[in-house]
């Protein structure tokens, strides 16, 4: 029987930063292999999946990309509102990564 188990439980490192003004990096960094390449060869990390979680349109993403020497992931996306503009209410992007930390993996 197949089990799920969510990013957050086999990821290391989870989190978002700035990636300049206009842009967010969220960073998904394993420290085994084997759940690295499950994630990654999963096929839920998407654009789709992101767009759903972020509310966002598929332009909005300029990287999903896999770094397979990093044993990591990296999506950038468009910020919402520019950093340290009005109503923007996360300056450095640093807690912008909970929307990732729900997703279910098949394990």
């Amino acid at each position: 029987m197949m089990e799920n188990n969510s990013l957050y439980d086999l990821a290391k490192v989870l989190r978002s930063k700035n990636s300049g003004p206009f842009e967010l990096t969220l960073d998904v960094i394993f420290d085994d292999p084997g759940k690295y390449f499950k994630v990654k060869n999963s096929g839920v990390i998407t654009k789709e999946l992101v767009c759903k979680l972020y509310n966002i349109k598929p332009e909005d993403i300029s990287h999903l990309v896999f770094f397979d020497p990093a044993l990591a992931f990296k999506i950038t996306i468009k910020r919402p509102i520019d950093s340290g503009s009005i109503g923007e209410t996360d300056v450095y992007g640093a807690q912008q990564h909970a929307p990732l930390m729900g997703i279910q993996i098949p394990f």
